[in-house]
């Protein structure tokens, strides 16, 4: 029989069965017990080769499975990896076998390779009366097992094992990595992960070394019940569930990190710190004290610089000298990737497992509820198909995850150390990923949340005076779409448009220069996000300014563009053939000056990144736009209207003030999209509404387009679009993967087949392509009943929507799209890939020739009956009758023979046989690669698939807000959006019958919903609502219910109401409810100044204020002043839309005859309860007149106070009201000519007294007599 061929290197099934080796332990010489006689065999056997029929007795270990190590005790055999079990005795003919073994596990001795198979017998050929074997490498042979050295095995219970020891520092403690065994698929994986000791005698020491290491014990042979209660056990996945209850397990308790998300440093100490508590202290707590002193109170970084240093970067970890020294290899290596990298969790690859060890493991098995292994040294893990789901879970839980794999495999360092006379005993290992918040980029929690995760950085220039303004360069990037936003701007003293931005996108993650930002920022920073990560990077030798930048992403396009399969991107850039940059980066650079805030904000982005391994592939594709605020932008025309952040958290625009869910939302109200994009998009126009006119129009043409006759056409996109998974960020993902980096790279040593993954996101994207092409085509019918202009630039060919039909024809016919991911591999058409077609025709070339080369060998011997058979792995064999064999030609070599005939090759034969071996390995090399090149082809026309998603994007968000209105309840309009400027009036707003766009019946219990009429400006009205009623009337239910119309009118939704007509808003400002802000050291009242502030000075003639009971926080004196003040500076002075509400009825009066204020208030019914209590019935009706009180104790009444507390309470208004002459007391005369005007007339005399020390009290004083003669006239 002929000799074995040699498979891959790499195939898991063919290297010996590695164990995760004692890694943290210097490993003892080899025991003397171990065979060196015995050589290893290719496949490592489940099965037991010698089966005992004592069942008392236990069964010898096989040749594949570890069996315990010889103790020191010499109680247990040592274990022999690689032995290689004896021939039968021959004297006996094998028995015949046929169907019976069918499916059974089979071995099958090679006498030329002295070496044993294993296989499983797949089929049996009742003709010929051979059976089909299937070896573990998946070659086959077909046997005829009566004449071959065979041994059937039995099936045979596979044992549990349980770790011994594992120390990472100890040297005579046994190592391991856990119960690596029990997992079938894992097991026949192979790890190699042998990275200790390498002797002269490499492969069998390291075998030897790494069982004698490991501590694993069979189950029936140490007694369960020693087994400790805090000993941890890792659970495998295939482990049988009945096996895994025999092992006591414990949770381990309170183990997480004090986690604060604002600060890398803190972050960084706490990882380190994080130490388990209850059961697992004794374990741990004692060994670290001792062992890590340098990380205690004397704990130092890189540089040597102690805590209290003012650079002290806590990021890294200076290593005394003398632990260095007595690390082993593996430690040393652990020890310097954490010790730059302490404020992050390392997943350190060893073999076919991630490991955390030491402070990470704590994390691990509190945030993972992975179990702790046995030992004193905290560490668990996970296998590596468990990757994404574990550093998804880490990441959102606010950890950076530092990645670390394998980039070599033991063979290769073997290789390594013969070649170049390496001393190295450890595999290389490299940084290949950092995994935060905001570099996800996939994975089940990101695939099921829309939401962008957002990464912020910023800039600052600010002088040091605390009420100038300042300028802002922000950089905002969504990793798993590609999108970059970036942008300058000037912001006042409050930093409101800092606000505003961040209030919208709401980051994941920050990137700031270390000490660089202003007091304020940090505060709008803290106050306007959700628990981001925060990241401090050193200035200009990491947080780059504006120079640096240049340079960086100038090399960086200057690399994208010489690269061939991106050629076509320079059409997407600019003309300068010099200038590799997009557009709006160009821009920026050209007006370095103008963008420098900017620029250096993109800079420190880029170099976060660049740690990440994600700056150049970020880059190649990115969609960069500019920040709608920024001050390099057309100021000469407003886009959109203002939603600052006060006014988005009191309106409830994306956040309900209850839990802060969308739910009760007026994004919750509009969307209806059906795409994860199509959400994305609807949440972008409501965080910045429409502004210009013409732009207003299009889109409510382009809604009211998709309703009507034509919405049976719009659901039917829907459901077509419905079957869509998020193809913006699967786009983005694919052409990340264009080109090979970080974990994708092809020196990074993965068991699990990652191409299998990528080719079926490849799969899904092209079928999304196709589904979105044909379901827009689809509506593209609509165009024929509609006018409107937006519409028909979408959904027509060649403009909005790209005509890629060729395109996708082409990857269509290169291969059976449904049949690669069925087999996870791309067999490609004849046509589809010239590489691949070149390789299969050198194959069929050779083979040709060796089908002439018979020919020619048939006509030389005269016999036809010569022919081609196969041997087991040899092929090509010349079969020639045994009567031929004397007159053969001198160059034939005998291969094998059998009765009547011999087997030979000829010297063409073997020349074509090793030409045709290179050419299938080149054929089958072409065939891996050809994804990535289908890919790169797929990604040439980039801009084409990003302009199609988007206008689906479109059309989704176009549809939902169409189908939105119809949940409205009563009559719904669209809104009519003129210039007053055109029709000679100021800024108005006129709503008849206006509803509520959220709150509905179904949700006010029984009551319903009452509409009002609303007219606010132009000609005929006052351009400002004061409005005045009982508590709990309705007042603050108007103000946000007006408000939230305008935002629909300019978002170009329908509105509900019978009519209504506006000019368009520039800024709507809304100060609502009471609210703090402690730890930014503001209280109610001062928070609510600040927000009233921000109004006064940026408030324009076409904004719209809604002021909810301004002055409410202080004396009733001081809040009606200001109340006072600021309601005539809107009125007066910045002359814009607006109500207000208040409580403060002096203010109705001193309005009541102004015409530029309407006095409104909600109407109710008054009527006695028994016990002489007023009980007020609400009416919500918006009604014309002031109303003369609030009814607060009727409140007091339905919260359910005392009646005793109740009647007090009444009687004390009575009193405030008859002191303060609000109220007519018919028993008193004097009361009874009091018009309500002389109160009014006392408190401007006391004002004026007060301020009788200024010299401009003269003039007030002499308007005091007028309106004091006015009154003794009237009286």
């Amino acid at each position: 029989m002929a000799f074995r061929r040699p498979s891959n290197g790499r195939s898991p099934l063919v290297n010996p069965q590695r164990q995760i080796t004692s890694f943290f332990s210097k490993s003892p010489s080899s025991a003397s017990s171990h065979s060196p006689s015995q050589s290893p065999s290719p496949i490592l056997s489940n099965s037991n080769p010698n089966p005992n029929p004592n069942p008392k007795l236990k069964p010898k270990p096989s040749a594949t499975t570890p069996s315990p190590l010889q103790t020191k005790s010499g109680k247990k055999p040592a274990l022999v990896i690689g032995q290689s079990p004896s021939a039968p005795a021959s004297g006996a003919p094998n028995p015949i076998y046929g169907d019976e073994v069918v499916n059974r596990r089979i071995r099958v001795y090679w006498p030329l390779d002295k070496v044993w198979y294993e296989g499983c017998v797949k089929s049996f050929d009742k003709s010929s009366g051979k059976h089909l074997v299937q070896y573990d490498d998946s070659e086959e042979e077909f046997l005829d097992l009566s004449k071959e050295k065979i041994e059937l095995l039995k099936e045979q219970v596979k044992k549990l094992r349980r770790l011994r020891r594992f120390s990472i520092e100890d040297d005579d403690e046994a190592a391991g990595a856990g119960d690596r065994n029990v997992d079938k698929d894992i097991e026949s994986g192979g790890d190699d992960s042998a990275d200790e000791d390498w002797g002269k005698n490499v492969e069998k020491e390291v075998i030897d070394d790494e069982m004698e290491d490991l501590g694993l014990v069979d189950e029936e042979e140490e007694d369960i019940k020693e087994i400790k209660p805090d000993l941890k056990r890792r659970k495998r996945p295939g482990m049988k569930s009945d096996s895994v209850k025999k092992i006591k397990t414990e949770s381990p308790k309170n183990l997480s990190p004090k986690i604060n998300n604002n600060s890398a440093g803190e972050k960084a100490s706490i990882i380190v710190d994080s130490v388990p508590l209850g059961d697992q202290v004794d374990r741990f707590t004692a060994r670290e004290e001792e062992k890590f002193r340098f990380l205690g109170k004397n704990r130092k970084d890189a540089n040597k610089r102690s805590p209290g240093d003012e650079n002290y970067d806590p990021r890294t970890l200076y290593l005394p000298p003398e632990f260095l020294k007595g690390l082993t290899g593996g430690q040393r290596q652990w020890w310097e990737f954490k010790s730059k990298h302490m404020d992050k969790v390392l997943f350190f690859k060893m073999g076919k497992f991630y490991e955390l060890f030491e402070m990470d493991a704590h994390v691990g098995a509190k945030e993972l509820d992975l179990q702790y292994m046995k030992g004193e040294q905290p560490h668990c893990g996970f296998p590596e198909k468990n990757f994404e789901v574990n550093a998804e879970k880490l990441a959102r839980k606010g950890y950076r995850v530092l990645v670390v794999e394998q980039t070599e495999t033991p063979e290769q360092l073997e290789r390594r150390r013969k070649q170049q006379g390496s001393k190295d005993k450890v595999v290389k290992r490299e940084i290949c990923a950092v995994i935060t918040k905001g570099t996800l980029t996939d994975g089940e929690m990101l695939s099921t949340n829309p939401d962008a995760s957002y990464m912020f950085a910023v800039a600052e220039c600010y002088d040091g005076n605390q009420q100038d303004d300042r300028i802002y360069g922000v950089c905002v990037v969504d990793i798993a779409t590609s999108k970059i936003i970036i942008g300058q701007f000037r912001d006042d003293s409050e930093c409101s448009a800092l606000s505003c931005l961040l209030s919208q996108i709401r980051p994941v993650e920050i990137i700031k220069p270390k000490k660089l930002l202003s007091p304020e920022t940090e505060r709008v920073l803290l106050r306007q996000t959700r628990s981001p990560i925060i990241n401090e990077l050193i200035p200009l030798e990491e947080f780059w300014d504006s120079e640096k930048t240049i340079q960086e992403i100038n090399k960086i396009y200057q690399r994208i563009s010489n690269q061939s399969v991106l050629s076509s991107l320079n059409a997407s850039m600019s003309s300068d053939s010099k200038d590799y940059l997009p557009e709006i980066l160009s821009d920026l650079v050209t007006e370095r000056k103008i963008g420098s805030y900017a620029l250096s904000a993109l800079g420190g982005t880029l170099f976060y990144l660049k740690k990440a391994f994600l700056d150049e592939s970020l880059l190649r594709f990115a969609k960069f736009e500019l920040l709608p605020c920024s001050g390099f932008a057309d100021v000469t025309t407003k886009s959109y209207m203002i939603l600052d952040a006060t006014a988005l958290e009191n309106l409830e625009v994306f956040e309900n003030s209850v839990n802060g869910d969308s739910k009760g939302t007026l994004y919750d109200q509009l969307n209806r999209c059906v795409t994860p994009f199509g959400k994305r998009l609807l949440k972008a126009w409501l965080a910045r509404p429409l502004y210009d006119i013409d732009s207003i129009k299009e889109r409510q043409e382009a809604v009211a387009g998709v309703k009507g006759f034509n919405l049976p056409l719009a659901l039917e996109f829907r459901k077509e679009s419905s079957l869509l998974p998020d193809m913006e960020r699967l786009l983005a993902r694919i052409f990340s993967c264009s080109e090979a980096n970080g974990r994708n790279s092809s020196k990074v040593v993965l068991y699990e087949d990652a191409s299998k993954k990528q080719l079926h996101d490849f799969i899904i994207v092209l079928s999304g392509c196709e589904v979105t092409i044909n379901a827009c085509s689809s509506l593209g019918v609509i165009l024929e009943n509609t006018n409107s202009k937006l519409l028909h630039r979408l959904l027509t060919l060649g403009k909005d929507l790209p005509d890629v039909d060729a395109v996708l024809k082409h990857f269509k016919n290169a291969f059976d799209w449904m049949e690669a991911k069925n087999s996870g591999r791309i067999i490609p058409r004849v046509g589809a890939d010239n590489e691949y077609d070149s390789a299969c025709r050198t194959v069929t070339d050779i083979e040709f020739s060796l089908k002439n080369h018979l020919k020619e060998q048939r006509k030389l011997l005269g016999d036809p009956s010569i022919n081609y058979v196969t041997v087991g792995k040899e092929s090509y064999l010349l079969e020639v009758p045994e009567s031929l064999c004397g007159s053969l030609p001198c160059d034939y070599e005998l291969q094998s023979s059998k009765k009547g005939v011999a087997r030979y090759w000829t010297p063409a034969i073997k020349r074509y046989i090793r030409e045709l071996s290179e050419a299938e390995s080149e054929k089958e090399s072409k065939l891996k690669s050809i994804m990535q090149r289908l890919i790169g082809r797929f990604c040439e026309h980039h801009v084409s698939w990003r302009r199609l998603i988007s206008t689906a994007a479109e059309l989704d968000a176009l549809i939902s807000i169409a189908i939105a209105s119809d949940v409205y309840e009563g009559p719904t309009c669209r809104p009519l959006i003129v210039d007053p400027s055109t029709e000679n009036e100021s800024s108005f707003l006129v709503a008849n019958n206006l509803g509520h766009p959220i709150l509905r019946n179904d949700t006010l219990g029984d009551g319903t919903f009452v509409p009002n009429d609303v007219s606010i400006g132009g000609s005929n009205n006052a351009g400002f609502i004061l409005l005045t009623g009982p508590n709990m009337g309705g007042k603050s239910t108007l103000l946000r219910q007006v408000c939230l119309a305008v935002i629909l009118a300019q978002v170009g939704a329908d509105v509900p109401a019978e009519s209504f007509k506006m000019s368009p808003v520039d800024r709507i400002f809304v100060r609502m409810g009471a609210k703090d802000h402690i730890m930014a050291g503001q209280s109610t009242f001062l928070t609510e100044l600040l927000e009233t502030a921000s109004m006064l000075s940026s408030a324009t003639h076409n904004s719209l204020v809604a002021l909810d009971e301004l002055g409410r926080g202080t004396a009733t004196s001081d809040g009606q002043a200001i109340a006072a003040s600021v309601l005539e500076h809107f009125v007066n002075k910045v002359q814009c839309r607006g109500l207000f509400s208040t409580h403060y009825h002096h203010l109705a009066l001193d309005y009541q005859q102004i015409p530029k204020v309407s006095l409104c208030h909600m109407a109710c019914k008054v009527g006695m309860e028994l016990g002489g209590l007023e009980e007020v019935t609400f009416l919500y009706k918006l009604t014309p007149g002031a109303c003369p009180k609030s009814y607060g104790v009727n409140v007091a009444r339905l919260a359910g106070l005392p009646d005793d507390v109740l009647k007090k309470a009444a009687i004390k208004s009575e009193e405030f009201e008859m002191m303060y002459g609000n109220k007519r007391n018919p028993s008193n005369p004097t009361n009874q000519s009091m018009t309500p005007e002389i109160p009014v007339f006392f408190q401007s005399l006391r004002n004026c007294l007060v301020d009788a020390r200024s010299s401009s009290s003269s003039n007030a004083i002499y308007e005091l007599q007028k309106r004091a003669k006015i009154l003794l006239e009237q009286k």
